[in-house]
């Protein structure tokens, strides 16, 4: 309720009652202050009441010029922070000073031990006023002394408080075709601006510049436009727009005159092209100009037009807000109306798209009820349920949640219900009975059926009842209707999407109370669109298991770059980014002289600061330039630029220093003259060429190329720029180690108000530790191991601590690396380790949205030097940018760069038996062991074979299939103790039957046959020899189908297992049965018969048509050996055999039906055969694929990848990379999409 001026309120004040203090029968109390005049207010202070219990713990402050429209001031989270206590002062200072003349305290929590209580001093100064009242038919015309003004700086400032959405408020414009208007277009300030730009004098749309929403609320408003020459800032309030005009004009020509408040017609007084500005302008001033001081005192400058009066007039439009979607109502009584039914008029403004407006109890003339319903809902929503009547608020094209005022009138006269919105056509329903009100009419809620719409949530004012106005301020003193949850003499509406906190072009939709962000088509994901959806460098794309091909890269992650689209080769040892730019073919150049020299500019297919970033985080970067010339030099010619050859052999990859102005060929001593630094400063007849590749990153990419010497007779020169490689990411292994709890590593401070994202790994045995910290006066952020099994992500921006923790079912601090993801934004905030479950929270609507940190930023431990990380941190990213961990390890005490065991955590590095072996900054993959080749050892190696080829490995030594052998094995052990296993596994691809796949001969007359057999079931045992027959039902003849084939051979003991089925046979055989001295293992055609039986024999003349691919033999790899060393003794090849892809023709033939003969199945046959006694004929003979445990790891692992692959696609990636123990393996292959014998 209204307390009127209160006495004894202001600080250290003891008289009287000690300070203000409501009446607890106070529905709504609140303290006004009225400063006489308008002042600059800069900051407030708050008391309790004098030796009492009675405080104030927080408030909402409200201004007003004239004491009956009142805004809230937005301070954070909107309320102020209070007393603790009665006499402690608390001073408050205000971002951005209000110029007011009346403020209002309203209470919000106070000591809950006694009561409300303040005593309050206001802070700031006075300021002169220079104001104009335009009432909507009125201008100021402000004219030149001359013709025409023509400015390349201009300065416009102004304060304003408008009525209306629209309105002119600054227009001039010249012959030449240039303009500039400012104004009001939907609540928001458009500026037009043209400097001799043709384009836009003749075109039909103009485009305006927006800044600033809701500026229709009938408060000040301060508007400042700066120009010099083409580049312009427009502030309005505290949100600026930063741009640059179009066309190539540096100044603004405006003739005759400015107008202020509208666009008068020439020759026609009165009439206005423009809708004009309704409202007050204060302190106007152009280019130092006082314009209304000048109108003022009737200088003959200023031209009124219409009447404009120099105080502004007090407003009359009072509205209410409804803060409740729940509870907010107003209930008001139904006036008499003579003609009988009812009419309801108001206006309302709202971001909601659904909300119930108005509810009466309709009666009728038979006595019947009906509940009459306006509600704003979405279009197409709108049902006629029993017992009401719902209609809609809104037509085709009409939005009115759009935060604008719209009028709605509502008639149920002359036996129809009419409904007008705005100035639409009325949308009307036919009645077979009058309607009559019957008791009050609820605005906003508070009505049965509501539990079914939710109820207003927004402004009102201008409500009519029957043609009579509703008098609020009666409501609000308790002598008109009843209410709950509103707020009077104030429209508390504000944008949530100014400014727009949706980041990387994220497009912001909001309701009452919250936000929203689009964010498709940016490339970022998230809450705010913060996080890329792109790796931020080849090298990451490689580690997921990803192959060559063009890729999307973030190089600053959720930093303000944006992706580009660059090249990955991930053919060789290293990964190498590719930037093209727009001339890859060589270019002639003749007739260019110093003066006229030929100019070509390089565009590359990404921006100047995106380059910049991927040729700093690479490890190296290159160009190579290729000059070809005759008769014209490079060095050797005066008053010429050229870009620097920087030298290099690019045999050995050494690069001579920057700066040197030398070619190769003088690096290496090698120049056709050697009196000069390149081939072409000979300046021979003939053709020369100079070649060198540019390697000195501070240099790259080559931007422009200048050639100056191609104008004399025969001269001219072809030169090719090639394109910007790069291999590397310094960050991914950019680690340090910390050995002392004390110690800490400390960067500048974060820069992370309002978004923050945090990753990093972490290795460690201790059991707890602090990653990071930064401290604030009262905010801070921390991520920390806080026990074994938990990481805990805390911070505090003021609306109190938030914890979010991550437990793990299994220790972090085994030594093994781990991955943590933390992410803090408006909306919400993050903790994601490793691949556990997401721990998510929601930020609270209101609270404050900025975290303020002060101190320096500290990795591995606190300021305190308490509690500190004792272990290995590497690739740490806030916000996209990585940071330099060795860099600051190498002079800090107790910390070490770099971090050793890069293997010891991360087993799966390498792939297929692949050996990790440790280096300095990182790890690289030994894959002689395994039948794979590439950098992780995951690059199929395959052949094509046709009925004559084959491929024998001969072992240098024999060996028996009874010693588990090692991959590290090279001489014989004629003892074992364990039992005895051997493993063999191929993959093939084959439409041929019978089929030989592969043979083991040994010198004591015994072989391992794997045939592809005929239809049927084939089983025999023969004297020295027995044979085991599996059937494949999956018609490996007839569809050529991906298979990975795994035998295992393990005496006493082993299983047979086929993924595609799931199927499981285990044999048992005499463990006296010994496969020994090894001779040889063949693919393909089989020229040496041995002692085979008939059905091997067969098969072996058949050969093998198809391709086979990654081929073990324990530690052998016979495939990839018969490519990689054709010469080898060891290796002998007979007929053609060609490298081939097998992953890649089961991946297109995959999807064939097979019909017909083909569909009777086909068996896979394996036969082995010993010369042993008859005790041992019953053992050895194994077709192996994976133990069940191998089944169980291999569909957890599909499903796992499935999990991945989803979540790239419709979400976030929260990660570069994941915990190497478990995600590096997830995608080692093209293997992994299809069908396939497994290990």
């Amino acid at each position: 309720m209204f307390n009127g001026y209160p006495l004894s309120v202001f600080l250290c004040n003891t008289s009287g009652a000690g300070g203000w203090s409501p009446m607890v029968t106070d529905q709504e109390p609140w303290l006004q202050v009225d400063l006489k005049e308008q002042m600059e207010v800069t900051a407030v202070a708050t008391q309790g009441r004098y030796d009492s219990w009675d405080w104030v713990s927080s408030y909402l402050l409200l201004y007003s010029d004239t004491g009956r429209v009142w805004k809230q001031y937005r301070h954070e989270d909107g309320r102020f922070v209070g007393n603790t206590n009665s006499e402690a002062v608390v001073q408050n200072k205000l971002s951005h000073p209000v110029r007011t003349r009346f403020l209002r305290f309203v209470p919000r929590d106070w000591n809950p031990s006694g009561w409300m209580g303040l005593r309050v001093e206001v802070y700031g100064c006075s300021y002169k006023s220079y104001v104009a009242d335009f009432d909507g038919r009125s201008a100021l015309l402000y004219r030149f002394n001359q013709k025409s003004m023509s400015t390349v700086k201009d300065v416009i400032s102004l304060r304003f408080k408008s009525h209306q959405a629209e309105g002119v408020l600054l227009h001039g414009e010249g012959q030449r075709g240039d303009y500039i208007t400012l104004e009001l277009h939907r609540g928001r300030l458009d500026l037009y601006l043209n400097l001799d730009d043709n384009r836009l004098r003749f075109s039909s749309g103009r485009v305006a510049v927006t800044v600033g929403s809701l500026l229709d609320d009938q408060h000040w408003h301060s508007v400042q436009m700066e120009r010099f020459n083409r580049q312009v800032n427009l502030t309005v309030d505290s949100h600026t727009q930063h741009f640059q005009t179009k066309g190539e004009g540096h100044s603004l020509e405006v003739d005759y005159e400015l107008s202020f408040g509208g666009i008068p017609l020439p020759g026609k007084p009165g009439t206005f092209l423009r809708k004009n500005f309704h409202g007050c302008m204060e302190n106007l001033y152009y280019n130092g100009i006082n314009v209304i001081d000048l109108a003022k005192r009737r200088k003959p400058q200023i031209h009124s037009v219409g009447n404009v009066t120099f105080s502004c007039s007090q407003p009359q439009l009072v509205a209410c807000t409804f803060v409740s979607s729940g509870s907010s109502f107003l209930s008001l009584p139904s006036a008499a109306s003579a003609t009988g039914g009812f009419s309801v008029r108001f206006q309302f403004r709202t971001w909601n798209p659904d909300g119930l407006l108005l509810s009466v109890n309709a009666s009728q003339e038979n006595g019947r009820n009906k509940y009459l319903l306006l509600c704003c809902r979405p279009l197409n929503q709108t049902k006629a349920v029993s017992a009401r009547l719902n209609v809609k608020c809104s037509s085709p094209g009409h939005r009115v949640n759009d935060g604008l005022w719209h009028s709605v009138s509502l008639d149920t006269r002359n036996l129809q219900i009419t409904l007008t919105v705005d100035n639409e056509p009325s949308s009307a329903i036919e009645l077979w009975e009058q309607l009559e009100s019957k008791g009050s009419f609820y605005f906003g809620g508070q009505w049965v059926l509501t539990r079914q719409t939710p109820a207003f949530q927004g402004c009102m004012r201008l409500l009519f009842i029957n043609r009579q106005p509703m008098n609020l301020n009666h409501v609000q003193q308790g002598l008109l209707g009843n209410y709950n949850e509103l707020q009077f003499d104030t429209c508390n509406i504000r944008d949530r999407c100014l400014p727009n906190l949706c980041e990387h072009g994220g497009r912001c939709s909001q309701t009452w109370s919250t936000f929203t962000c689009d964010c498709s088509g940016t490339g970022y994901s998230g809450a705010t669109c913060h996080n890329s959806i792109y790796e931020s460098s080849c090298e990451a794309y490689k580690l997921i298991g990803s192959s060559s091909g063009f890729f999307s890269i973030d190089p600053d992650g959720s930093g303000p770059l944006g992706p580009t689209q660059v090249y990955c080769n991930m053919t060789e040892e290293k990964v190498w980014t590719v930037l093209a730019h727009n001339s890859t073919a060589p270019v002639t150049v003749q007739g260019s002289s110093p003066r006229k020299p030929h100019i070509m500019k390089l565009n590359y297919s990404a921006s100047a600061e995106q380059l910049h970033a991927i040729v700093s985080g690479s490890e190296q970067c290159q160009q190579e330039v290729v000059y070809n010339c005759r008769k014209s030099r490079l060095f050797n010619t005066k008053g010429e630029f050229y870009f620097p050859l920087n030298g290099r052999d690019e045999a050995t990859g050494e690069a001579s220093c920057p700066g040197v102005q030398q070619c190769s060929c003088s690096l290496e001593e090698n120049c056709i003259d050697m009196n000069y630094f390149c081939n072409c400063d000979a300046d021979a007849d003939a053709w020369a060429n100079d070649t060198g590749v540019l390697s000195y990153k501070d240099h790259l990419p080559v931007s422009q190329i200048v050639i100056g010497d191609t104008n004399r007779t025969g001269s001219q020169a072809v030169y090719h720029i090639g394109p910007l490689r790069c291999y590397g990411d310094k960050s991914i292994w950019n680690a340090a180690s910390f050995y002392q709890e004390s110690s800490y590593l400390y960067f500048p401070t974060l820069q992370a108000e309002l978004a923050s994202d945090i990753s990093f790994y972490f290795k460690t045995s201790a059991p707890s530790g602090v990653f990071l910290e930064n401290l604030g006066l009262k905010d801070f952020i921390r991520a920390e191991l806080s026990s074994p099994s938990v990481v805990t992500f805390s911070f505090d921006v003021g609306n109190g601590p938030v914890v979010l923790s991550v437990k793990s079912h299994l220790p972090l601090n085994d030594r093994q690396w781990h991955y943590v993801r933390a992410e803090r934004n408006v909306k919400e905030a993050s903790l994601q380790v490793d691949q556990l479950p997401l721990r998510f929270l929601e930020a609270p609507a209101d609270g404050h949205p900025r975290l303020r940190l002060s101190s320096q930023l500290f990795v591995g431990g606190t300021a305190s030097q308490q509690r500190g990380f004792l272990g290995c941190i590497r690739t740490l990213t806030i916000n996209g940018v990585s940071f330099d961990l060795e860099e600051r390890a190498r002079m800090t005490p107790g910390v070490s760069s770099g971090c050793p065991g890069y293997c010891s955590g991360s087993s799966s590095l390498c792939h297929n038996r692949g050996r990790c072996i440790e280096k300095s900054n990182g790890y690289v993959c030994d894959c002689s062991q395994s039948a794979y080749g590439g950098t992780t050892c995951n690059q199929e190696v395959s052949v094509s074979f046709d009925m004559e080829s084959s491929v024998t490995y001969t072992f240098q030594e024999p060996f028996s299939v009874m010693q588990n052998r090692s991959s590290q094995a090279s001489s014989v052990s004629t003892e074992s103790s364990s039992r005895a296993r051997e493993d063999i596994a191929f993959s093939f691809v084959t439409s041929q039957r019978p089929a030989m796949l592969l043979t083991v001969s040994t010198f004591s007359q015994q072989y391992i046959a794997v045939i592809l057999a005929k239809n049927g079931t084939y089983s025999s045992r023969e004297h020295n020899s027995q044979s085991i027959m599996y059937r494949n039902v999956l018609r490996l003849l007839l569809l050529p189908r991906f298979r990975f084939l795994v035998i295992a051979l393990l005496f006493d003991f082993f299983p047979l297992n086929q993924i595609d089925q799931d199927i499981h046979t285990k044999y048992t055989l005499s463990s006296d049965a010994e496969l020994i001295l090894i001779r040889s293992l063949t693919l393909g055609k089989v020229t040496r018969r041995e002692n085979f039986n008939e059905k091997v024999v067969q098969a072996a003349s058949k050969g093998f048509i198809g391709c086979l691919s990654s081929v073990q033999f324990n530690h052998v790899a016979p495939l990839k050996a018969a490519l990689t060393n054709r010469g080898s003794s060891l290796v002998t090849i007979r007929g053609p055999l060609v490298q081939s892809n097998c992953g890649a023709l089961a991946e297109s033939t995959s999807h064939t039906p097979a019909t017909g003969k083909e569909d009777q199945e086909s068996p896979l046959l394996l036969r082995i055969s010993s010369s042993q006694s008859p005790a041992s004929e019953i053992a050895t003979v194994v077709f192996i694929a994976v133990c069940a445990l191998a089944v169980i790891s291999r569909l957890l692992y599909q499903q796992r990848r499935a999990q991945r692959s989803n979540s790239i696609k419709e979400d976030n990636r929260h990660s570069m990379y994941t915990d190497y123990r478990t995600e590096m393996h997830l995608h080692n292959s093209v293997r992994d999409n299809m069908k396939e014998y497994y290990i």
